[in-house]
């Protein structure tokens, strides 16, 4: 429970240290390891100062920050409305996830724009310094006014990221990030602060303090109200039908589709969905309207479907995106079923720990399997799983920590996914819906479907002489046995045909314009004017084994640079931390923190 709160001006200094960040690595454009420098400086300073803060907000302490608390300016931003900051148990637990792992991501990025000789890093290192000033505004904001502007810049800020290439491929995913979640998004949760500012009296949109007025308020507007939030943090989440922004997105640079689509930018949707559930409305208001059970709904509908469409996706990248639009739904379910629990008296605390805890376990999951993609990208040039096979021999330890991720992803224990998927399961059963435990359960088995052949031909195959995958050799697993590159026709691979379900999602991505030298999903295949990965025809290309197989590289990290296969190392092995010592690993300390009374 809150014991007191303290103004101070740590939470906007570790808003604004990545932001000073930009000045000083445009200023040293002409010198790159300075301003690379200055990327991890700012990371670490981050990480520093938001966990400053932890140990305060574990025993009770929430530090804010206002405008007000500016020599000469008034903390009133917009009609009564504060701009202001508050750093309390549910935002340090963003705000930790994502300052920690930038850190990593600041020395892999390094290593990866080297590795490609990629052109604009200034501006590359310099959007990726604003886009976490953004995420960390959206942790620590104090109410849905602040969190909105945040939101908003958080769109404008990834945009240079998305669009990093200025291909029209890479425009066009742009262009289309921008429109769902800049417009979109961004409109649905002004019209869902409006309302709630207007139902609420004294009007107020601060978190914690517009439940009981919600609660008294016409139940259609106040589930109009919640409709318009949650579908408007659901796009950056990925919730479908809004979600096709994020397999296009894959387009950028992999530490983009990393930290930014694994981390900030898709958990600050599922971050603001808990500011919703739990802050906003509270679950027992979210259970007298009914909304929470529709929000499960949509949530096990999303992360069955993009399970499915995952197994047909050939491209490793893109197979990750769809992973991801799943993954993310595990944690909206959790919050979902929050109402239902409410309203059967038994299981709220279990699933809101199982949803909270799967946000910093599917990032340092998905961060490792994106990384992995990345490093075999820089490496082999190698982007699609078709072209895979013994690939372990090449790049033993990365394979091993795709796997060890893979393996959280499906629920395995030991890894960090099993502790966020048990409390989930527990608790759907607890709160009388066990029809989402059974979601769970198939979802789980999907997970294996479209990662373990990964693993599998990774290790126990070669290109030449791959058999046979009942699971993923048919049409929906987006090749035929032995592939084009082994002188056989394909079967459709990503987008497939134009009646598949997700034809519209793929089209951004599936035909596009080469002439890059990194993968599209990282700008690869160079040399080719046009390549579409629905029909996977042109193989002559540079990626995938050379003439005679893959080299062994041995398990002395010689298969690459450390600086992208350090990383890769450390967050895996705090995927297994968290999943071996959840609770010594500080995130489900702060989950229960959070779940026990700690928010509202």
């Amino acid at each position: 429970m809150v014991e007191h709160v303290v103004d101070s001006w740590r939470p906007l200094a570790a808003v604004l240290i990545s932001a000073v960040a930009i000045a000083l690595i445009v200023a040293s454009h002409r010198r790159p390891n300075v301003r690379e420098a200055w990327s991890v400086l700012a990371s670490v300073g981050k990480f520093a100062i938001v966990a400053s803060m932890l140990p305060g907000v574990l025993d009770g302490t929430e530090y804010r920050w206002s405008l007000g608390m500016v020599p000469g300016l008034d903390s009133e931003f917009v009609f009564g409305v504060e701009f202001a900051l508050r750093a309390d148990a549910l935002g340090m637990l963003f705000a930790l996830l994502a300052s920690f792992l930038w850190i990593f991501t600041a020395f892999y990025s390094a290593g990866y724009m080297r590795g490609l000789d990629e052109p604009n890093q200034t501006r590359f290192f310099a959007s990726f310094a604003a886009s976490l000033s953004a995420a960390i505004g959206i942790a620590f904001a104090e109410n849905l006014v602040t969190i909105f502007v945040f939101y908003e810049l958080l769109s404008v800020a990834t945009y240079p990221l998305v669009a990093h290439d200025e291909t029209n491929e890479a425009r066009a995913a742009g262009r289309k990030y921008l429109a769902y979640t800049f417009f979109g998004g961004g409109f649905l949760v002004l019209a869902g602060t409006a309302l709630v500012f207007v139902l609420t009296e004294p009007s107020t949109t601060t978190f914690g303090a517009t439940a009981a007025d919600l609660a008294e308020a016409d139940p259609a507007l106040a589930r109009a109200a919640f409709g318009l939030l949650a579908a408007g943090f659901g796009v950056k989440a990925g919730l479908m039908p809004l979600h096709s922004w994020l397999p296009d997105a894959m387009v950028a640079p992999t530490p983009v589709s990393g930290l930014l689509h694994a981390v900030a930018v898709v958990k600050s949707g599922a971050f603001g969905v808990a500011r919703v559930v739990l802050e906003v409305f509270e679950p027992d208001l979210v259970g007298d309207l009914g909304v929470g059970l529709a929000l499960a709904a949509v949530a096990a509908f999303t992360l069955t479907a993009a399970s499915i469409i995952a197994l047909r996706a050939d491209r490793l990248k893109r197979r990750l995106a769809f992973s991801t639009v799943s993954q993310l739904s595990y944690i909206v379910l959790g919050l979902g079923l929050a109402g239902p629990a409410a309203v059967a008296g038994s299981g709220t605390k279990t699933v809101i720990i199982g949803g909270l805890l799967h946000i910093p376990a599917h990032a340092f999951m998905k961060l490792t399997l994106f990384f992995c993609a990345g490093f075999i990208h820089v490496e082999t040039h190698t982007d699609y799983i078709s072209e895979m096979d013994g690939i372990g021999k090449r790049m033993p330890l990365t394979m091993a920590a795709f796997a060890v991720a893979a393996a959280g992803m499906a629920g395995i224990p030991l890894v960090a996914g099993f502790v966020s998927k048990w409390f989930m399961l527990i608790g759907a059963v607890e709160a009388n819906q066990a029809i989402f435990a059974v979601v769970l359960l198939i979802s789980g088995v999907l997970n294996i479907a479209y990662f373990w052949p990964i693993v599998y031909g990774a290790f126990f195959e070669s290109h030449d002489d791959a058999d046979s995958k009942p699971l993923v050799e048919f049409p929906l697993g987006g090749r035929a046995s032995g592939g084009a590159s082994a002188g056989e026709p394909e079967a459709v691979a990503d987008g497939g045909a134009a009646d598949d379900a997700h034809d519209d999602d793929a089209a951004a991505t599936d035909e596009h314009q080469e002439g890059g030298h990194h993968d599209t999903a990282d700008h690869e295949h160079a040399g080719h004017a046009v390549h579409s990965d629905d029909q996977h025809e042109d193989h002559d290309h540079h990626g995938g084994p050379p003439p005679g197989g893959w080299e062994r590289a041995g398990w002395t990290g010689a298969e690459g640079s450390w600086l992208m296969l350090g990383p890769i190392l450390a967050i895996v092995a705090g995927a297994v931390v968290l999943g071996v010592v959840p609770y010594q690993a500080v995130f489900l300390e702060l989950i229960e923190v959070i779940a026990g009374g700690g928010v509202g």
